[in-house]
Formats: C-alpha cells, structure tokens, sequence
C-alpha cells in the first residue's frame, strides 16, 4: 500500500512538471512552422485596409458593444472596433 502511494506521488510529480516543458515546444513549433503571411496592423482604418491589402472575402457585420466587426482575407482574418484594425489572425491550416 505504502509503496503504491509513493509511485503514485512521484507519477503526479512528472505529470505536473512534464506538461508545461510539453506544451512549450509545441508553441515554439507552430510558430516556427507558421508561414509568414503580411497582415494589417493595428489601429489602421477600414479604407487603409481595403487601400493596402485589397477588398476582403467576406465582411462580417458589427456586433456588440463597442461594435466589432471581422474582414475574411485568404489566409487571415481582421477584426475591427468602429472604423480601426484591432488585431489580425492568422488561419491555422486544417490538419487532416
């Protein structure tokens, strides 16, 4: 009994300290693997986007509050609060 609690306290252990070293290499691989895809940045307006990277897929219309819309480009997508570029983000590619 002693010795089945031991071995399941030092199994907890390498679980706990196993994940995060695990979890680091994967982000580290992903964005080393990820292509580099030019995007809008942030705090550009929506005729700068359209001006610079051409008329998205899709737009997504506002919701919320603030209103937050979302432009589809091929690859990538761009977010918006009112007129100004939030944030851009990359499509991960479809593992199959």
């Amino acid at each position: 009994m002693k010795s089945s609690r031991i071995l399941m306290s030092l199994l907890t252990l390498l679980l706990i300290h196993s994940g995060p070293a695990l979890a680091d290499v994967l982000l580290v691989d992903s964005i080393q693997s990820a292509p580099q895809i030019q995007t809008p940045g942030n705090g550009l307006s929506k005729s700068q986007v359209r001006q610079q990277f051409g008329s998205p897929k899709a737009e997504i219309p506002a919701v919320g509050d603030p209103p937050i819309s979302r432009w589809e480009y091929d690859g990538y997508s761009v977010y918006f609060e009112y007129d100004l570029a939030l944030h851009s983000v990359v499509h991960h590619p479809v593992n199959k």
